[in-house]
């Protein structure tokens, strides 16, 4: 058997992205222009199967020859394809997962765009499109790391490749996460990049290593059999709008720390910390609003539980009579760090909403099926050559930690079905990308440097043989 291939040069892998990128950025054109939002109620089911029929030609243009499309429990489609690992002295070098998704949000208020969502255009630097950032140009990095392997590998890859690209992460309806345990071992691999997340600021690698976990609480209140006039009954009679907004103010305290009855609001974040100003910049807060929470920012990010009010259903102010409401809900989003089960801290604002529903009026709790939060780990072979590759790749001295608040099931449902893989976030989107909202955008340097990182990363990790 051959001995192991030394990995390319760090010079050699730049050079070949560089070469890359025109094709890269056609690629994102192409992806872009593809109006794959998984709601058929926003653009026809057809619009995602062109999409993923392009990254299904796409990857078995670049050696993934069994790329092909898989229907999921939802109705969308998957894109799965397998390279096997080369053999190296009797021993198969390690295989890697390379995730991605091919569907976007809605692109909302088309008048909000300053250009037509679904056509990449450049301005200033940067690229602007529905998906340019999240999570299309993390696709068109995978496969620039792949052509920067195969032209300098003799067309073949140091590793073993799969791939899983799917079409409903935006939905959340799970599709994915079905048919992975319905099809044990089909994605099985050492090492799992999930490309689906981003750097803490522009230019900095960053390994997200926590994820919250998510559900969302529908609080229903209810005191009177109709609306009365407010002037002969108001003072007396009970208020179901009033008890509501009473209700919901006791999920913060004055400075603004979640007040949750049985939930920990005061752990702390011991990796990369966002500096206030740029989180103020990044958030668009207003001269002169304070931000909420007693810790640093990241504490209140990705160490401690928030709820965020996301609607409230209630007479409009034009329009509204002079009548006092007898019913009133709120849908609440509640996020969770690693280390709180999901399913436990939603029954915990649960019962925080019936002890402190003020008159006796009667509450009604829904809730969605709770999304659990995610650890990856920071101590293995994976996760350290990925950290020196990145940090490389961008000339920093270290790759740092971040957390995010969103969710991302699959990475729970990988861990359960893969227990030896471990499993890493990275991707090729920053604060400024605006990711689901209008004007989304990239900068075309991150997604040149995730593909270099990741490229130096399989080569790397293929010659150790680990």
């Amino acid at each position: 058997m051959p001995a192991p291939v030394p990995a390319p040069a760090l010079g050699a892998l730049r050079e070949a992205v560089s070469g890359l990128m025109p094709r890269a950025l056609d690629d994102l054109a192409a992806l872009v222009a593809i109006p794959s939002v998984a709601d058929e109620r926003v653009q026809p089911r057809s619009e995602c199967v062109r999409a993923a029929q392009w990254v299904a030609d796409a990857f078995r243009a670049e050696g993934v020859e069994d790329a092909r499309l898989e229907r999921t429990p939802d109705g969308s489609d998957v894109v799965v394809g397998h390279v096997p690992a080369p053999v190296v002295d009797g021993r198969a070098a390690p295989t890697v997962l390379l995730y991605a998704h091919y569907d976007v949000q809605p692109p909302l208020d088309d008048d909000a765009w300053t250009s037509p969502p679904f056509e990449l255009t450049e301005r200033d630097g940067r690229l602007y499109g529905r998906g340019a950032a999240d999570c299309k140009g993390n696709i068109v990095a995978h496969l620039t790391a792949l052509r920067a392997l195969r032209s300098l590998g003799g067309g073949s890859f140091p590793v073993g490749v799969r791939i899983v690209v799917e079409g409903s992460e935006e939905q959340g309806t799970g599709g994915l996460d079905d048919w992975v345990r319905e099809h044990p071992g089909e994605l099985a691999a050492d090492a799992i990049l999930i490309g689906d997340t981003g750097n803490a600021a522009l230019g900095v690698p960053t390994l997200t290593v926590a994820l919250r976990g998510a559900s969302n609480v529908v609080v229903t209140v209810e005191s009177m059999a109709s609306e009365v006039h407010s002037g002969m009954f108001g003072g007396a009679a009970p208020d179901a709008l009033a008890a509501l907004v009473a209700m919901l103010a006791t999920l913060r305290d004055a400075e603004g720390n979640t007040t949750i009855r049985g939930l920990d609001a005061t752990r702390t974040w011991d990796g990369v910390q966002y500096q206030p100003d740029a989180f103020r910049r990044d958030a668009g807060v207003l001269d002169g609003v304070g931000l909420l929470g007693s810790g640093s920012v990241a504490d209140q990010l990705w160490a401690r539980p928030a709820v965020t009010i996301l609607g409230i259903d209630a007479p409009k102010v034009v329009g509204s009579s002079a009548a006092i409401q007898p019913r009133a809900a709120a849908r609440l989003n509640l996020r969770v760090p690693p280390g709180t089960d999901t399913a436990a801290a939603v029954a915990a604002l649960e019962d925080h909403l019936r002890a402190v529903a003020p008159w006796g009026v009667h509450v009604t709790l829904e809730h969605d099926t709770p999304g659990q939060p995610f650890q990856a780990s920071t101590t293995g072979t994976v996760f350290e050559t990925l950290s020196r590759a990145l940090a490389d790749a961008f000339d920093a001295d270290a790759t740092t930690t971040a957390g995010q608040g969103g969710s991302i099931p699959l990475c729970n449902v990988l861990q359960d079905a893969y227990p030896d893989a471990e499993i890493v976030l990275l991707g090729v989107e920053e604060p400024a990308c605006l990711i689901h909202a209008p004007n989304e955008s990239v900068d075309p340097r991150e997604i040149e440097r995730i593909a270099v990182g990741e490229a130096l990363f399989l080569a790397r990790l293929g010659a150790t043989g680990a």
